[in-house]
């Protein structure tokens, strides 16, 4: 079976899933994370139905954490990665693999649907950022990914990550991410081009 090679659409989801996962990173280590970066990942997940990517992450540069990401471990010299950036890969790998699973349970992507648009109400009340959204879509998480046979195990500083507020957040990073894996997939992004095209993955990138 043939398969078409990478496109740059490609690459900029991808690249916001690697975003999404920087931040649980900085969140899990060291408690804090750029506002700026988490209001963009809240934004592409609330937003349901995008005309374009643009609309979704805005302009390019506003995924720098992610597209830097990707280079790193993309590029030449990529094998040798670092704890972190293995940490990172590792975050990569299973959120695509969990957002293939959710594609295929049409009940649970219902469910998700709901709780999205919901919280997407919510904030329109108070903030695309606001604690109680962050709670919302966590709890959601916990409804519905955490219920999946994979979950995603988070490595950091358990003073942190036993902050309600800083999981809170961290789960809603984890859902963006999915969202933005979905988004891959739609663009019919493959694991084999992860196998055999993360050097061309990573030229496709837009500059920043």
């Amino acid at each position: 079976m043939f398969f078409s090679k990478p496109t740059s659409e490609q690459a900029v989801a991808l690249a916001a899933v690697f975003h999404a996962c920087e931040l649980v990173s900085q969140l899990a280590n060291t408690g804090e994370a750029s506002s700026d970066e988490m209001s963009l990942c809240m934004s592409a997940l609330l937003n349901q139905n995008p005309d374009s990517l643009s609309q979704i992450y805005g302009p390019v540069s506003g995924l720098k954490l992610g597209m830097d990401s990707m280079e790193r471990l993309f590029s030449d010299g990529s094998e040798e990665t670092t704890k972190d950036s293995g940490e990172i890969l590792r975050y990569v790998v299973s959120i695509l693999y969990l957002a293939r699973k959710l594609s295929n349970d049409k009940g649970m992507l219902a469910k998700i649907a709901t709780g999205i648009e919901n919280a997407e109400r919510q904030s329109q009340h108070f903030s695309i950022t606001h604690d109680n959204v962050y709670a919302n879509i966590a709890s959601l998480y916990q409804d519905t990914v955490s219920t999946l046979r994979l979950r995603i195990q988070v490595s950091g500083s358990s003073g942190y990550l036993q902050q309600p507020a800083v999981a809170q957040r961290i789960r809603s990073l984890l859902f963006s991410a999915i969202r933005s894996a979905f988004l891959w997939q739609q663009l019919g992004g493959k694991r084999i081009h992860l196998a055999f095209y993360r050097k061309q993955l990573a030229k496709l990138l837009p500059a920043r």
